[in-house]
């Protein structure tokens, strides 16, 4: 095999040109074979294999800079760069990254988890490579979905503006993880399609090579007219309007076609890009019919492209999206937003039945949340399903346009806690943090998927200004289901557990956590109280008054970043209060960032098992019995 020759760059450079296309296939094979069984992004992955191939067997990494925006569609380019001995261990516990990241190799130069930062990344580079008196290249891929990002189009801006060499490698499938949406992607649409304006455009410029050089006045008329004819044809000429030198569009699966075109691009001494058109799971047929299941998957049975699914009660998302449907047949106010992610978060039954009221903004989380504000001011219950890590870059909207206004948004922030595979690009941790000190909102978390329901319907029931709830990327409990769920007073803590020696106050999934501790406990004799503390904002604050005159030690127990979490709100509370005789530990997930593992196996690096907890509380407890003797 061709592919057990390559363990660098180099060694790609040493085959025939028409070698290349037989190595892509090696190389979908191998992915849809070692994906099989760990899971990952295939459909994004098996749609660049030559796109990658050619860039290596051009350019000369990591000399020349190979910026992949998001990062999750560069397996092959971890396979050509040393890698490929590892996929077995991909997304696993101190096994290969799904993301690019720059403590694996000398060839991952930029990693990001989010979407639309390569382009900021490229001309940061391009700045550097000339200041510093460099020539090496840089080359940015950028997907079409992503260029909806407003981050991107104001690079793109700036790119323009200054003109340096680089070149910007548009990867056009027409699918970000779900189909785009808008003018940028009806605007390639056109381009993709106009083969009138190629044709055209060919013939003019052989024209124009075929007359002699008579003076500068006829050679800019002409130049002149040549532009003009872009805006004939196909109004706007976007790209060029930027500022940038527009190639293609190219087949991103025909290696000589895309050779050829980056060669033409490398003699512009500005900024290029390169408009390549790919098939989103090429080379698989199940992906290749369905890009946006098969865009990240779980393990599958490689002949059918069955999905191995786990056995057991349905996630919260998908909870959340069935509840969703039943309170917006009873609400008509209720519509959706989501930017790019309406499979993911659970809404495609509901764009199915309420197609009108169901808007996928594309990956524009600002704009989401901006527009849902307005949709709030004028008497509508927008809900804007988001992933907790995603919701971090809408801060300044979230803040301003939201809060501020005091816009009776309702927020649904899926993925909050740990994500597993995905890794730290992707945790949901901090959101507490970054929501709770804002003035006006609300923020809950259900202990089981039943209490999910409850809160849904608080938020739908509540008027009076913006209001979260955050649950994880896990199956529910298994809980029985009220038929008819009821709200919860907002701010109301309950007590799942009663003992008197010390409370863990717990959110989420750590009150089951919370619960085994007590558990284990109560076989020694020690009675521990567990408090599930749903609202993060407001605090029960009855409920901690009453802790405080029972001097009961505490812990509190979170699956999110200690600074700036629920513990510090229960620390604060005493200390505003001047209550200083409460005994407060706080478990939760350190000031570093956690790397992909299962979710079990990052919970055990944070210390959050009922284990910790029971060695923290025998401690606690033996303290308090020592003061008391």
């Amino acid at each position: 095999m061709l592919l057990d020759r390559i363990d660098s760059p180099a060694d790609l450079k040493k085959l025939a040109l028409s070698d290349l296309p037989l190595l892509a296939q090696e190389i979908r094979q191998f992915l849809i074979e070692k994906l099989s069984a760990t899971g990952g992004h295939l459909a994004p992955n098996l749609g660049v294999v030559e796109l990658t191939l050619a860039l290596h067997y051009l350019y000369d990494s990591p000399r020349d800079k190979f910026i992949f925006d998001v990062g999750h569609q560069a397996y092959v380019h971890k396979i050509l760069t040393g890698r490929m001995g590892r996929f077995d261990t991909l997304r696993q516990k101190n096994g290969l990254c799904g993301f690019v990241k720059r403590a694996e190799s000398e060839h991952d130069v930029w990693e990001a988890g989010h979407s639309s930062t390569s382009l900021s990344a490229a001309i940061g580079m391009a700045i550097s490579r000339d200041l510093k008196g460099e020539s090496n290249k840089v080359v940015a891929v950028i997907g079409d979905g992503a260029l909806t990002g407003g981050m991107a189009l104001e690079a793109l801006n700036h790119i323009g503006h200054e003109k340096r060499k680089l070149t910007v490698v548009l990867n056009d499938n027409e699918m970000s993880i779900a189909p785009n949406v808008g003018a940028l992607h009806n605007y390639l649409g056109k381009v993709r399609s106009d083969k009138t304006y190629r044709k055209a455009k060919e013939e003019f410029e052989s024209l124009l090579r075929k007359i002699p050089a008579v003076g500068g006045k006829l050679a800019k008329t002409a130049e002149r007219f040549k532009d003009g004819l872009k805006y004939l044809v196909v109004p706007g000429m976007l790209f060029e309007e930027f500022g940038l030198k527009y190639f293609g569009p190219v087949d991103g699966h025909d290696i000589d076609k895309l050779l050829e075109t980056f060669r033409q691009a490398d003699k512009v001494d500005g900024p290029v890009l390169v408009h390549v058109l790919t098939v989103k799971g090429k080379g698989y047929s199940p992906a290749e019919a369905d890009s946006h299941k098969w865009h990240g998957i779980t393990p599958y049975k490689i002949e059918s492209g069955q999905v191995v699914k786990p056995v057991g009660p349905p996630m919260y998302t998908e909870v959340f999206g069935n509840a969703l449907i039943e309170l917006a047949e009873k609400d008509e106010r209720i519509v959706a937003i989501t930017p790019a992610m309406p499979g993911g978060s659970g809404l495609l039954g509901f764009a199915k039945k309420f197609p009108d009221r169901m808007f996928d903004v594309g990956i524009a989380e600002q704009h989401a949340a901006t527009m849902s504000a307005a949709l709030a001011m004028e008497g509508l219950k927008p809900v804007f399903a988001v992933y907790s890590t995603f919701l971090q870059r809408a801060y300044d909207q979230v803040v301003h346009d939201i809060c501020r206004h005091n816009a009776n948004v309702i927020f649904a922030i899926d993925r909050a806690g740990f994500v597993g595979p995905d890794g730290e690009t992707h945790q949901g941790v901090y959101d507490i943090a970054f929501l709770r000190h804002i003035p006006n909102i609300v923020l809950m978390m259900p202990k089981d998927e039943n209490e999910l329901r409850r809160m849904m319907r608080t938020a739908v029931d509540y008027d009076d200004g913006p209001i979260a709830i955050r649950y994880p990327r896990v199956n529910g409990l298994g809980v029985p289901m009220d038929e008819d769920p009821m709200p919860i007073p907002i701010g109301q803590w309950e007590t799942v557990r009663e003992g008197d020696y010390a409370a863990i106050i717990a959110i989420g999934p750590m009150v089951q956590v919370a619960e085994e501790a007590a558990e284990l406990l109560k076989r020694e004799g020690i009675g521990i109280r567990v408090v599930n503390a749903r609202f993060v904002k407001p605090l029960d604050e009855e409920m901690l008054l009453g802790l405080a005159e029972e001097r009961l030690p505490l812990l509190v127990l979170e699956e999110t970043a200690i600074a700036g979490g629920l513990g510090g709100a229960v620390l604060e509370f005493y200390a505003q209060r001047q209550i200083h005789h409460m005994s407060v530990s706080l478990a939760g997930i350190p000031d570093l960032f956690i790397e992909h593992a299962s979710i079990k196996e990052q919970r055990v690096e944070a210390g959050l098992t009922a284990e910790n907890v029971v060695q923290e509380l025998r401690s606690k407890v033996a303290r308090v019995r020592q003061k008391a003797t």
